[in-house]
């Protein structure tokens, strides 16, 4: 009897094992969203000119370290990097990556992990919103520095239609997705500048990103700042 007890047991729990396994596969996220909507292509999507900005193609952009760029290449699908300047002669450095998978396993390479890996100093990080004409962003500012070289830099990330801030709410577009069987692509948006008073580059920032993103069309502004 005891014998037959033991069977019975094992007999359950590997039932039980077994439909857990063919529930997670049968809820195992299959079909990416980036097939659902308009091709990425960031050097098309994203204008040469736009507003008061145009593209600096001689620029002596960061040069960015190959164990770096590996593993960018590993997490993103595509990468732009752009070094813009108005009639007054003000530089702005864009930056976008974008990656068709942004599971657990595809994380978003931060700035202020990035950065100083690359031997600049962190001296602040905050939260803040952007305030564009077409809806207001939710941001990180961080403050970096390099010798006598301060270079305030804004940036914002996206899981699928949203726009996330924090690791938790990355796991919540994630789960959301998933439980659709979908899954999410996402991007980061950069913009940075070399300038001493972090005042002024915040707003020169703003600028900036609220043209560029007035320039797009209305499918690709929405890959870009989520639906606000």
């Amino acid at each position: 009897m005891k014998t037959m007890n033991i069977w019975v047991r094992n007999t359950i729990l590997l039932a039980l094992m077994l439909a857990a396994s063919g529930l997670a596969l049968a809820l195992r996220p299959t079909h990416k969203i980036a097939e659902q909507g308009p091709a990425i292509d960031l050097e098309t999507m994203i204008p040469r000119t736009f507003g008061d900005w145009r593209e600096e193609r001689q620029s002596s952009a960061r040069i960015v370290d190959p164990q770096q760029q590996e593993m960018i290449d590993k997490i993103y699908t595509q990468t732009l990097s752009r070094t813009n300047v108005n009639a007054e002669g003000y530089r702005i450095k864009l930056a976008v990556a974008y990656g068709d998978d942004q599971r657990d396993a595809m994380q978003t390479h931060y700035p202020e992990v990035c950065y100083p890996a690359q031997g600049f100093s962190l001296k602040d990080k905050q939260a803040g919103i952007l305030a564009t004409a077409s809806g207001s962003i939710p941001v990180t500012r961080i403050l970096t520095n390099l010798g006598s070289r301060d270079e305030p830099v804004t940036y914002w990330t996206t899981i699928g239609d949203r726009v996330v801030r924090s690791g938790i709410q990355k796991k919540l577009a994630e789960m959301r997705y998933g439980l659709n069987g979908e899954i999410p692509d996402g991007m980061l948006i950069r913009v940075s500048s070399i300038d001493s008073d972090a005042a002024n580059a915040y707003d020169m920032q703003v600028r900036f990103a609220d043209q560029m993103l007035g320039a797009l069309t209305p499918e690709y502004r929405q890959k870009l700042n989520g639906n606000l």
